[in-house]
């Protein structure tokens, strides 16, 4: 179907946020491939883009998106957006920021069990028969266990808690972005330290920060040497945050236990990465917030901001909030 002004799905969104856009009369494009290709032409007439994690959409892509209003993510990152080049445009970015909160968390949660508890070791070694693996007592008890979170946002700070009433683990956390109010807030029970500390004293460390040009390869050798060689790590954030070089070689080294990483680099992974096969790593294809229930949740949460947009209304988690002082957006209002 042909139109002239459109939503333009560059990957296809569940079924639950097409009845949304049709229930609005709102028109849309799916795009064939999430290609450069196949998305440019499609750029030209579109006033808005609702956004997987297949393309990152780039100054180029948007040389002539002049009717663009908004960018809405499916997901809670923003990394695969051209942030400056949309604002310098005057289009709202958005995401889906907190909907995938607790999918998340039990994601990390699962791999910091499945971890400890050498499942994976332990359901191949039944497998292959070999049933008095039982007696090398290989699983690990979590309780009371030093928990390291860097990154003390919702997915972070959900996660510690958890961790803390379920199994009395002691949490530290490392987060400069955080306000010392908010410290303050969890004081109780939690201890904020510098990156150095928690890497070395905690049993697990989970990463929960966004990746920018500040965050970019920060987890490195410097941090990942002073692990205990009993520890773990977990990734559910961007892969980018970690040089995973470095990772790997503290992997074969044996200078840490394990880790669990549902994000790398490189997304797929190439076929001769080393993690593909490690014994003390579990892998995930970047799947914490792909559950059945949450990909509905964030499809249709971008659709609901598209729709605030178009009816004038703010609309949440804008991304790049000092787009609003563009003379295009003067008339917004707040919808509470």
């Amino acid at each position: 179907m042909k139109v002239d002004k459109y939503v333009l799905l560059p990957q296809p969104i569940e079924k639950d946020a097409i009845k949304l856009l049709e229930k609005n009369s709102i028109s849309f494009v799916i795009a064939d491939k999430p290609t450069f290709e196949v998305v440019k032409p499609l750029m030209k007439r579109c006033k808005a883009i609702i956004l997987r994690t297949g393309i990152k959409i780039t100054d180029e892509l948007l040389e002539d998106a002049d009717e663009l209003l908004t960018i809405s993510r499916t997901g809670g990152g923003v990394d695969n957006v051209d942030l400056d080049a949309a604002t310098k445009k005057g289009i709202i970015v958005t995401s889906s920021i907190g909907v995938n909160t607790i999918s998340v968390i039990e994601h990390a949660l699962t791999l910091m069990l499945v971890l400890f508890k050498q499942i994976i070791i332990l359901d191949r070694a039944v497998r292959e028969n070999n049933f008095r693996i039982r007696y090398k007592n290989l699983p690990k008890d979590i309780y009371k266990k030093i928990l390291g979170v860097v990154g003390f946002g919702r997915i972070g700070s959900g996660f510690a808690r958890i961790c803390k009433e379920s199994f009395d683990m002691k949490i530290l956390a490392f987060d400069e972005y955080l306000s010392e109010v908010k410290k303050k807030e969890y004081s109780s029970w939690v201890e904020f330290v510098d990156l150095e500390y928690l890497f070395k004293i905690s049993d697990i460390v989970s990463i929960h920060i966004p990746l920018n040009e500040e965050t970019r390869g920060i987890i490195n050798n410097k941090y990942l040497s002073l692990m205990k060689n009993s520890a773990f790590l977990i990734n559910t954030s961007r892969g980018g945050v970690i040089n995973e070089k470095d990772l790997i070689n503290v992997l074969i080294e044996k200078k840490i236990a394990g880790a669990g990483l549902d994000v790398f680099e490189k997304e797929p992974p190439d076929e001769n990465n080393p993690l593909l096969k490690m014994d003390n790593v579990v892998l995930t294809p970047h799947s914490a917030a792909l559950t059945e229930e949450c990909v509905k949740r964030m499809a249709v949460s971008a659709v609901e901001r598209v729709l605030d947009v178009f009816n004038g209304f703010i609309p949440d988690n804008i991304a790049n909030p000092e787009v609003l002082k563009n003379p295009r957006w003067s008339t917004m209002k707040r919808k509470h």
